[in-house]
């Protein structure tokens, strides 16, 4: 995703992307310990920067509210 993307969503829509892009990135973790090659070895590294950006838009947004 992009940044101008995450902007874009509702606080409610970013809490909800997280939470899936969470579970996703647990999956793909899963997979991977259990001695299988994830489908997309780029996935669990776009994963993790999208949770990095939802997160530091959020925390920029709860700063501005105080």
């Amino acid at each position: 995703m992009k940044i101008r993307e995450i902007r874009e969503m509702t606080p409610e829509e970013r809490e909800k992307k997280l939470r899936e892009l969470r579970e996703e990135l647990m999956h793909e973790r899963g997979v991977s310990a259990m001695g299988g090659s994830p489908p997309s070895p780029g996935r669990m590294r776009k994963l993790r920067r999208t949770i990095a950006r939802l997160l530091t838009i959020i925390n920029e947004e709860r700063r501005r509210e105080k």
